[in-house]
């Protein structure tokens, strides 16, 4: 593998990561959460975390199809992701804020995998970032859509 290619595959190691600790983290939120909103929320919840449960599925093959392997522990995602485990159990209000810096951080990772992509002309992994970036950007804003009064 060459070293430009490193960088991809860097990229999308650290987009899966970051991916399957949002999986984690909204499943935990979709299991948890309470309140006036908890109908809209659960369903919300649960439409998030099952479309990471196929991204991160695709992210891990791309890697493996650009001659790598995969991180696939939760030590190996702790020290790759940008997204940080959630431990306890915030109100409502507070785990839509949480999921849309979460979301947002994860269309950065997509961001950067792009570049390093196209760098290589590796047009797959730009292909699989720009569908991410799409996904994470309208995830963002119905959760900030939440946030409206």
């Amino acid at each position: 593998m060459k070293s430009s290619s490193t960088q991809v595959v860097e990229a999308l190691s650290a987009l899966l990561a970051s991916s399957y600790v949002l999986y984690l983290k909204t499943q935990n939120y979709h299991w948890n959460v309470t309140g006036p909103m908890f109908t809209t929320l659960h369903t919300l919840f649960e439409t998030q975390y099952t479309e990471l449960a196929l991204a991160v599925d695709e992210i891990a093959e791309r890697i493996r199809a650009v001659g790598a392997f995969a991180p696939g522990s939760f030590s190996a995602f702790a020290k790759l992701s940008g997204v940080t485990e959630e431990t306890g159990r915030p109100e409502a209000k507070a785990m839509i804020q949480n999921l849309v810096s979460d979301q947002e951080a994860i269309a950065e990772a997509a961001r950067r995998v792009i570049t390093a992509a196209e760098t290589v002309r590796d047009q797959a992994s730009v292909d699989l970032a720009t569908r991410r970036l799409h996904v994470h950007e309208k995830n963002a804003w119905m959760l900030r859509s939440h946030l409206e009064s």
